[in-house]
């Protein structure tokens, strides 16, 4: 187990620092950058101009020494100035985190609260009026945008409630905080449920074809018994792969949920930060969703070994 560890560890930061390079080059094969996009919304024509504001950013600095400067300012917290605002970095993204990590959760918890207990129903009641009803709910949800999704509740809000349910930054209450959050986690969530839903009730139908099943049911087992102590703890492995798959979606795939709904997370400050060219924030923010899908991939396999004592991991 310790060395198994020690290698998942290594292939983890293998896996980090191929995805800096990866973000470091692509981000520069775009045309233009910061220095063009300033120089264009002043209206200056002047060469000299431009060449003066690349090198106040460093952008005149050999390819490899930026990305040195970049990897050993992140090893040590720092996390540079925002070419925009001329902020640090860091003082722009971390009031953002806790915002885009909470509706990440939420949405997840709405996700498996109502993906994994429907296809666990619509498998037990397969081919009734109860399980054509879900895998209807569930086609819709795979079906359904969520941007169009989100666009329909804005309206419904306005013409049943008068009020539209945007974010802002007034201070609030941690209830009223989870409130105000959820109508945009259950429109984000309502396609990974649908998903989860789908998975688990095909799950559900394989395991309980298995000759195990039909023994345990042979012996006297109630269905209770069978259902959720036998076949459900062994249909879950892949829907916790699926499961962990959507969170690190959930992860990345915000931004028209947040921009929807006025949410000032990480995920549509990213857009604005890919719009403006602006380095130092495009970086950080997608090497922190790359190290959030890693981890999420780290905390399936050691999730195996809980659901499944026949996993082993050698030492």
């Amino acid at each position: 187990m310790g060395s198994y560890l020690v290698r998942r560890f290594l292939l983890m930061a293998l896996t980090l620092f191929g995805m800096s390079i990866l973000i470091f080059v692509m981000l520069r094969l775009v045309p233009g950058d910061i220095a063009d996009i300033l120089v264009d919304a002043a209206g200056i024509a002047d060469a000299k101009e431009k060449a003066k504001i690349a090198k106040e950013l460093g952008l005149d600095r050999p390819i490899l020494e930026q990305y040195g400067q970049w990897i050993g300012g992140l090893s040590r917290g720092d996390l540079g100035f925002a070419y925009v605002s001329e902020r640090p970095a860091i003082e722009e993204i971390a009031p953002r985190i806790p915002i885009s990590a909470k509706l990440t959760l939420m949405a997840l918890f709405f996700s498996i609260i109502l993906g994994v207990p429907f296809g666990v129903i619509s498998a037990v009641r397969q081919n009734t009026a109860l399980d054509y009803s879900l895998r209807v709910i569930s086609l819709s949800g795979l079906s359904l945008p969520s941007f169009w999704l989100g666009l329909l509740v804005l309206m419904a809000s306005v013409h049943w409630f008068g009020t539209i349910p945007i974010y802002t930054n007034e201070p609030r209450g941690f209830l009223q905080e989870v409130g105000l959050l959820a109508i945009p986690a259950a429109v984000v969530g309502f396609r990974s449920s649908a998903l989860i839903m789908r998975l688990t009730r095909s799950s559900m139908l394989e395991v309980m074809r298995q000759d195990y099943i039909r023994t345990a049911r042979s012996k006297g087992a109630s269905n209770t018994s069978v259902n959720y102590n036998h076949a459900l703890r062994n249909a879950l492995l892949p829907v916790v792969t699926v499961i962990g798959i959507e969170a690190a979606f959930l992860v990345g795939g915000l931004i028209v949920t947040e921009t929807v709904f006025n949410i000032p997370g990480v995920a549509r400050f990213l857009v604005e930060a890919i719009r403006w060219r602006d380095y130092p924030i495009v970086q950080n923010l997608v090497m922190l969703i790359a190290f959030v899908v890693v981890t999420v991939n780290f905390l399936v396999d050691m999730a195996y070994m809980v659901l499944d004592p026949r996993i082993k991991y050698a030492d």
